[in-house]
């Protein structure tokens, strides 16, 4: 007697089982598990979501490798039935195993949260999570299967014409060579000016709580070289926050001057070195070359000079300082680092040739101390502003620079070279004679060797992606993951080859959404620490005044 033949649905199973790999489930779900584990930043159930469909596309990826090359060298395969009753088996466990790791990650979460001073969340969005999971992976999915379409329709048409392994690997570099052009021709390219649409409207758009200034000593004011317009949306917000001669006054108790701040946007100029001109032209304008301190401090990507460090160095130095600035691009830093990665560079060099240059040629006794900073991709732009060579028998004073980017030269060189025994999230070099770390609690002053005349401070948070990303992570575990950990980094974080990758690579998307004082979203109080010990030391400010204007202006910006 026959066996009866497989009804429609049976025939699709069979179908849906086969196209399945069982080695690809395993180590999605193991991936998916491990992408719950905690970072160094809290994640939300949508960016959850899209980690873990991620991780479970890489780790089936790398499933279906291994069974190819399983195949290739022809040892014996489950196949037909026994293949189905094993996948059939296999599918609850690996949902066990999710769930089991989906109960757990609003306690990882809840954690990582606590020590960032955030409220407990109820719920990890088990159902956001799932949902989001799943349509990445399918999305990823049906790229990889029309990729394999493509790839057998060329090689079948190119065997025709020359030998089977000429034509798969030449229909493999055609097929990758379409979904190349596709990727950054079309998609990346139809993005890039959607963002640059978006980034450029909100560069321009004018705040009417923002009016023209009417101080002759501010950019865009009366008598300025600069029009108020084209300062940009980062520039004009920069001018327009105090704190003001006034406030300085009254905060600190002691008599202070009008602080200066010189602002020139894109739309100033066209091209980096007319802009620097610019920025010098106005600096000796208002008189800046004249005031006890000159900063140089370069932007984000999107312009945008943090006022936490700019109130704190003008309340530190009682208004007697000149900060310059010059926009060099509109987007988001990542956007810029990505898209323009030498714009920035090429804007700061010209900006820093242009006031050294003068400030070199005054007389050493008349002319103020000056000072680099900068903070995430202006920390980077800053470093690279100049050379050794360039400065070496001139030096300026030193620099600030909070949150570099992870392939910063000087900071990822001196972190390399630390002193033994001190971990990569807070490095000492050469006994901290010239350059010094410090993060929310101040390490400026645990050192007994005195500064030198140059002075670089780093003032970074454990928890910054933007600095501790590694792409090493990949395939090694980053030297600041290693005992001891950071006072913001989670006990339970764990490296785990590729999903560590994948979890530094979301951190770094979402690295400000952490309070003030994590991740990186840089504090007052940790900027006045950072800028009195580059500056000082002071005659007027000691550690009890310090701390009282800390207080004083917490309490200022209490609701």
């Amino acid at each position: 007697m026959s066996d009866p033949k497989p009804s429609k649905r049976d025939a699709l199973l069979a179908v849906f089982y086969d196209s399945l790999c069982g080695t690809g489930l395993f180590l999605g779900t193991l991936c998916v598990a491990a992408s719950l584990t905690p970072t160094l930043v809290p994640r939300s159930p949508m960016m959850q979501g899209a980690l873990s469909g991620l991780c479970f596309a890489a780790g089936y990826a790398l499933g279906v490798l291994l069974r190819w090359i399983w195949r290739t060298l022809g040892w014996p395969q489950i196949q037909g039935r026994s293949l189905r009753l094993a996948l059939t088996a296999m599918l609850p466990c690996c949902a066990v195993a999710i769930a089991g790791a989906l109960w757990w990650a609003g306690t990882w979460q809840n954690r990582l949260r606590a020590l960032m001073h955030m409220p407990p969340i109820d719920s990890a969005g088990l159902l956001t999570i799932f949902v989001v999971a799943l349509v990445v992976f399918g999305l990823l999915l049906m790229l990889a299967r029309l990729f394999q379409r493509l790839r057998h329709a060329l090689s079948h048409r190119l065997k025709r014409r020359i030998p089977a392994p000429t034509a798969a690997v030449l229909a493999s570099l055609i097929a990758v060579l379409v979904f190349w052009m596709l990727g950054n021709g079309v998609l990346v390219r139809a993005g890039l000016r959607m963002f640059d649409s978006m980034y450029s409207e909100l560069d321009a758009r004018m705040e009417e709580d923002l009016p023209p200034p009417r101080n002759t000593l501010q950019t865009g004011g009366p008598g300025s070289l600069l029009r108020w317009q084209t300062l940009g949306r980062q520039g004009r917000r920069m001018i327009a926050d105090g704190p003001d001669r006034a406030q300085i006054e009254s905060v600190t108790g002691h008599e202070a001057r009008e602080p200066l701040r010189v602002y020139v946007g894109l739309g100033s100029a066209d091209t980096p070195q007319a802009r620097a001109q610019l920025a010098l032209a106005e600096l000796k304008r208002i008189g800046a070359f004249e005031r006890a301190n000159l900063v140089i401090a370069t932007p984000t990507g999107t312009g945008w000079v943090d006022e936490e460090s700019q109130h704190a160095l003008e309340y530190l130095l009682l208004g007697d300082v000149a900060t310059v600035s010059v926009q060099y691009s509109y987007f988001a830093s990542w956007l810029a680092l990505l898209t323009q990665p030498d714009y920035g560079v090429e804007t700061a060099r010209a900006v820093f040739a242009a006031v050294y240059g003068h400030w070199r040629s005054l007389p050493r006794d008349a002319r103020p101390r000056l000072y680099l900073h900068g903070l995430s991709l202006g920390a980077l732009n800053s470093d690279l502003s100049h050379d050794l060579a360039q400065v070496i028998s001139d030096p300026y004073q030193g620099a600030l620079w909070s949150g570099p980017p992870f392939n910063t030269p000087t900071w990822r060189k001196a972190t390399k070279a630390r002193d033994a025994g001190t971990p990569a999230w807070l490095p000492r070099v050469d006994d901290g004679a010239v350059m010094r770390f410090t993060s929310q609690q101040n390490h400026l002053h645990d050192v007994n060797t005195p500064w030198g005349g140059y002075r670089i401070v780093f003032l970074q948070y454990a928890s910054d992606a933007v600095t501790f990303f590694d792409p090493g992570s990949l395939w090694h575990r980053p030297e600041w993951m290693q005992a001891p950990l950071g006072p913001d980094v989670s006990p339970d974080m764990v490296w785990i080859p590729v999903v560590s990758f994948l979890q530094l690579s979301f951190d770094l998307m979402v690295a400000v959404s952490p309070p003030k004082g994590f991740g990186h979203v840089y504090a007052f109080e940790h900027y006045v620490d950072a800028w009195a010990a580059l500056t000082g030391p002071s005659p007027w400010w000691n550690g009890q005044r310090i701390e009282a204007l800390k207080e004083r202006v917490a309490r200022k910006r209490a609701p």
